[in-house]
């Protein structure tokens, strides 16, 4: 693929812009994750659960809609309100308040009372006839008609429950026309509201919706920023510990020279092919291993000790100079087994893919500036194997890689078919992360 056309038409960013969107994504994921594990969206959720419940929503619905008539509390007010009304339940409440008439009644019920019950006993005084008149009197009668009426009853029985605690406080609730939005439940909503429509949540809930792309699969599990060499040694970082490891070919013009063409300065890592002789041992296809003289020296790097992954996502940022052959990726450590090329450079063109026998599948990276970095990205799962640089998806694949775990591998040499010269592999920084499926 031509990255210059890409470059130029705008799909793929700049290195300078896609680490920016990296550490803009890495920043956003580590929000995301503070957020995921914060007190207030814990809250949210419980509260989230309690204001969406269909209880909840039927208790609002009646606080805030029903109206106050409609309540049991308001029909029997009402029907309280009417009966006290009447002139008859008037009449019968004066009469209970009245001095004069409760002095008649104690009166009435006296002996006295049934000793002057003749209308010319009656008449003997001023006092007797005013008795006589209450007794005759339409006051009198209401009141005895009233004193087993229904009406008496039904009041009696509503003034009772009325003027309990309970009935008082279901009263005050329904009689208050803003009852919605004094009640708890009012104040649960705008706690769930407040914290929904904070800065952090809507974040939260914007992220998930994006669904966070490979960050929210993928969790840092290794990171090196090239400021030393803790995290590399010299060698394939064979399996087997009696192998010999860091050895040359024959077929080959550089020697590797145990990490001393490996340097690590000004947070960058320079694996440096340089023209000088040096004697060492080499691997002949027909005679085995044995002493040979090299024109090159270079190195070969591992990460074996510092980490090995299977599945996740590897990615570096990576820039080559010269003419030998450079290779960024991942290996197993095993003899046979697939490499992967993360960044590849063949001496011509820039290429990236696997390396696995009759299935090894590489792509031409054409219109790339090697003076520049680039940011080379693969994602392993258990399905699939994709390679990108920068922002641009370049070669896609399914996984034919063994369930094994693998590590990082830098190397560069010098074919002896080709002229060759002095180069240098240089490496800013290199990460992983561990998918969490």
């Amino acid at each position: 693929m031509n990255l210059f056309t890409a470059r130029l038409t705008g799909k793929m960013l700049s290195t300078e812009q896609f680490e920016k969107s990296i550490k803009d994504m890495i920043d956003r994921v580590n929000r995301w994750r503070q957020i995921e594990k914060s007190p207030e969206l814990a809250e949210y959720l419980k509260l989230k659960e309690i204001v969406e419940s269909p209880k909840f929503q039927e208790t609002k619905r009646e606080l805030s809609q029903r109206k106050y008539k409609d309540t049991d509390e308001g029909r029997k007010m009402t029907t309280f309100e009417r009966i006290s009304s009447t002139m008859r339940m008037k009449g019968y409440k004066y009469a209970l308040d009245n001095p004069t008439f409760q002095a008649f009644l104690k009166f009435r019920d006296s002996d006295d009372f049934q000793k002057i019950m003749s209308m010319k006993e009656r008449l003997k005084s001023s006092e007797l006839r005013m008795y006589n008149m209450i007794y005759r009197s339409a006051f009198y009668k209401n009141y005895q008609k009233m004193l087993n009426s229904d009406e008496l009853k039904q009041i009696n029985e509503l003034e009772k429950e009325i003027n309990t605690e309970d009935f008082q406080k279901r009263h005050a609730l329904w009689a208050d026309e803003k009852r919605w939005q004094h009640s708890e439940e009012y104040k649960t909503e705008q706690r769930f509201l407040t914290l929904q429509n904070s800065g952090d949540i809507k974040f939260y809930y914007a992220q998930r919706g994006e669904k966070i792309d490979w960050a929210e699969l993928f969790r840092p599990a290794f990171d090196d920023d090239m400021s030393s060499s803790k995290n590399w040694k010299p060698g394939y970082g064979y399996a087997n510990p009696k192998a010999k490891d860091g050895f040359s070919r024959t077929t080959d013009r550089q020697a590797y020279n145990n990490g001393k063409n490996t340097f690590f300065v000004e947070g960058r890592m320079s694996l440096e092919t340089r023209e000088e002789s040096k004697e060492a041992v080499a691997w002949d296809e027909k005679k085995g291993f044995l002493n040979h003289v090299f024109e090159y020296t270079s190195d070969v790097m591992n990460t074996k000790e510092a980490f090995s992954q299977e599945n996740g996502m590897f990615m570096a940022k990576v820039r080559s100079q010269g003419t030998p052959h450079h290779f960024f990726g991942l290996s197993t450590g095993k003899p046979g087994n697939p490499l992967v090329a993360i960044y590849h450079y063949n001496g011509k063109v820039h290429q990236l893919g696997l390396v696995n026998g009759k299935d090894t599948k590489m792509a031409d990276l054409t219109g790339m500036l090697r003076s520049m970095y680039y940011v080379y990205t693969f994602r392993w799962t258990k399905d699939e194997l994709v390679w990108y640089v920068n922002n641009m998806e370049l070669l896609r694949m399914p996984n034919k890689l063994p369930k094994e775990a693998m590590f990082y591998l830098a190397q560069s040499w010098l074919p002896t078919k080709e002229k060759g010269g002095a180069g240098k592999l240089k490496v800013q920084w290199a990460r992983v992360y561990r998918s969490v499926d």
